[in-house]
């Protein structure tokens, strides 16, 4: 089967290549899965160049998160063949077969396709890990969503506002804001560059922002640390810009805020009953029709390169698809 493998870990992509492998043999406790959809994350990229905390060693199929059909199933893992999935592990999920423990997936949510079901697990569970089971949010709160371009920013941005939030979209690419603003849903889409607290004070009528959601770092968390609202919280994700920033902790003491990190998957493994009821909570919005994941491209695997770049580039909008069988 063809599986999009990482030999060599590189900064330039020149150890990813497409493969022909043997198809997996299902482990113990594991569902095979005929892959229809697989979408692109940023620990994806970062696994690429050795640079993500979790450090696979080489070779590894790469691929967090996938959506397809069943082939095969103990009859107790509570799958059956040609049961619709999604779900993922750290890697495997770019490949036209691939095998996933059981408790690593749920059924695709009714009225979805492959490509939303795929695009939606990671981001959204990101999202409604940070936002909801660590940061309270409540309807009416403000929420400041920086990274908003990207997979986990929207899904942020669509999940509070589906909670009742009001949502700052916030891009460091001006040329996005037009299409952020569609896709999110957000109440306003800011360029968030240099001291942008005073348009955020405008924007809120000084209230600031209860919730600071930020996958950037750098100067972004910097400047972060004065948009947040008393009591408020800022949710640390990820580190997209390069720079893990850091804080006099007099900052958070005097302005009354918590620094809340954030790691979804590891919250999951450590409070499985908490990470069942996430993903139930998901799946009822996205049946309902309240949350729809954005995605920008979708791609046949053999266009990987393109995908990946559009990543490392900061082009997308949106999440990236990879369909592993076209």
């Amino acid at each position: 089967m063809r599986a999009l493998q990482v030999q060599k870990l590189t900064s330039d992509l020149s150890g990813v290549i497409l493969a022909d492998i043997a198809e997996p043999e299902r482990k113990p406790g594991d569902v095979l899965v005929r892959v229809h959809a697989a979408s692109l994350n940023f620990p994806d990229l970062l696994m690429t160049r050795g640079e993500y905390q979790f450090k696979p060693e080489v070779p590894f199929t790469s691929g967090l998160e996938l959506a397809g059909e069943v082939l095969e199933a103990e009859p107790d893992s509570g799958f059956s063949p040609g049961d619709k999935v999604i779900g993922g592990n750290k890697t495997g999920a770019f490949a036209e077969i691939a095998s996933i423990p059981a408790s690593k997936l749920s059924p695709l949510p009714q009225g979805f396709s492959f490509e939303q079901g795929a695009a939606m697990g990671a981001a959204y569970s990101t999202a409604y890990t940070g936002l909801i089971e660590l940061g309270g949010l409540k309807p009416g709160q403000w929420v400041l969503v920086h990274g908003a371009s990207g997979g986990v920013g929207l899904a942020a941005c669509d999940l509070a506002k589906a909670m009742g939030a009001r949502v700052i979209a916030a891009t460091g690419v001006d040329g996005k804001r037009e299409r952020i603003s569609q896709l999110s849903g957000a109440d306003e889409v800011i360029v968030a560059k240099g001291r942008f607290r005073e348009h955020i004070a405008e924007i809120t009528d000084d209230a600031l922002c209860d919730i600071v959601f930020d996958p950037v770092g750098g100067n972004t968390f910097d400047e972060s640390t004065r948009c947040v609202a008393f009591a408020g919280k800022l949710i640390v994700v990820g580190f997209t810009s390069g720079r893990i920033a850091e804080i006099a902790t007099n900052i958070p003491l005097i302005k009354g805020f918590s620094i809340v990190g954030l790691r979804a998957g590891e919250y999951a493994r450590r409070f499985p009953d908490r990470g069942a009821a996430i993903t139930h909570s998901i799946a009822r919005l996205a049946e309902e029709g309240r949350i729809r994941p954005a995605i920008d491209r979708t791609l046949p695997l053999s266009q990987w390169r393109e995908g990946f770049e559009a990543m490392a580039n900061r082009e997308l909008v949106g999440k990236v698809v990879f369909l592993p069988g076209s």
